[in-house]
């Protein structure tokens, strides 16, 4: 079962033994607020999700479920950054720098570590 924003900030929250009241306050919102993304009724914005998982020392890829890895280690982080930078993709407009992403991400869910096709 996939995890979104709001069941990943939950079990975050539930791990640090933290009231959602007491959420609220560090981040400087209302309780209802953080009610409302733990039940994925409401996202917060970009800047919001970094400070979440600067706080809860997690990726944000792992916050918005795009992974199950809680925070990648330096050595994935440097080969990531290794293959992104020896990709030619100057001269390219930043939309398609996004495509390309997010060709890159869609081949990475595709596949496992060991470049074997994941089952269904």
């Amino acid at each position: 079962m996939r995890k979104y924003f709001g069941d990943r900030l939950k079990e975050l929250r539930v791990e640090k033994n933290l009231t959602q009241e007491e959420l609220a306050k560090i981040f400087n919102t209302g309780k209802a607020s953080i009610s409302h993304y733990e039940s994925n009724r409401r996202m917060p914005d970009a800047h919001s999700i970094e400070k979440f998982a600067e706080f809860f020392s997690v990726s944000t890829d792992y916050l918005l479920g795009r992974t199950d890895i809680k925070s990648p280690s330096n050595d994935e982080i440097k080969i990531e950054t290794k293959a992104y930078h020896n990709l030619n993709i100057g001269g390219l407009a930043e939309e398609d720098i996004s495509k390309v992403e997010e060709y890159i991400e869609l081949l990475k869910q595709k596949y496992n570590p060991d470049g074997t096709l994941k089952k269904k």
